[in-house]
């Protein structure tokens, strides 16, 4: 049990049986009476966020979440499919849980899964993942656009910015957690 002392961003809590993230934090007293917790937090499952405050004496449950390392196999239509890596138990988790992360799945990847209460919420993919650009348009000398970019398409299919040197058929790193291009990698 938590009690509103603990809060912290970060923290994953059970709220009406939902786990919920505290994105942000706001501790206040005023001159008078109790000192109260201004949260911010967001459902782990539906993805909806919700501003609430709270006393010091009210009390929180710790959310019942377990993450497991698993592989990713593959997808079929918009069913992507994972191994756990200890007992090999298969699951697959749908496009709509997994969001912008289907961008960035390759086979043979590990990912930490979420679960809550038996059931996946969430997938965790490595802070950076190297793709092969499958499309890029040659870079037109001397153009004086003002743009020192141009759209590439990788091997999953997603599009991003990168410098004009980047070509067809290179590696590049990507942070999955922005989508950005980091740099190109040399094999």
């Amino acid at each position: 049990m938590y009690t509103a002392s603990d809060l912290r961003k970060g923290l994953k809590v059970q709220i009406d049986g939902n786990p919920y993230i505290i994105i942000d934090f706001e501790f206040s007293k005023p001159g008078k009476g109790q000192a109260l917790y201004r949260c911010k937090m967001r459902n782990m499952i539906s993805g909806n966020q919700l501003v609430q405050t709270y006393r010091s004496v009210d009390k929180f449950e710790k959310a019942d979440l377990e993450e497991r390392k698993m592989q990713y196999l593959y997808n079929q239509e918009d069913e992507y499919h994972f191994m756990d890596t200890d007992n090999y138990e298969q699951l697959f988790i749908t496009r709509d849980h997994l969001g912008d992360n289907v961008n960035f799945l390759i086979d043979n990847m590990e990912v930490e899964v979420l679960f809550f209460n038996g059931k996946a919420i969430d997938v965790s993919l490595p802070i950076f993942v190297n793709l092969v650009v499958t499309q890029a348009d040659p870079w037109a000398k001397g153009d004086t656009s003002g743009t020192d970019t141009k759209p590439v398409t990788v091997e999953t299919g997603y599009v991003l910015q990168v410098p004009p040197f980047v070509e067809e058929g290179d590696r590049i790193q990507i942070d999955t957690r922005t989508g950005a291009y980091v740099t190109r990698v040399k094999e």
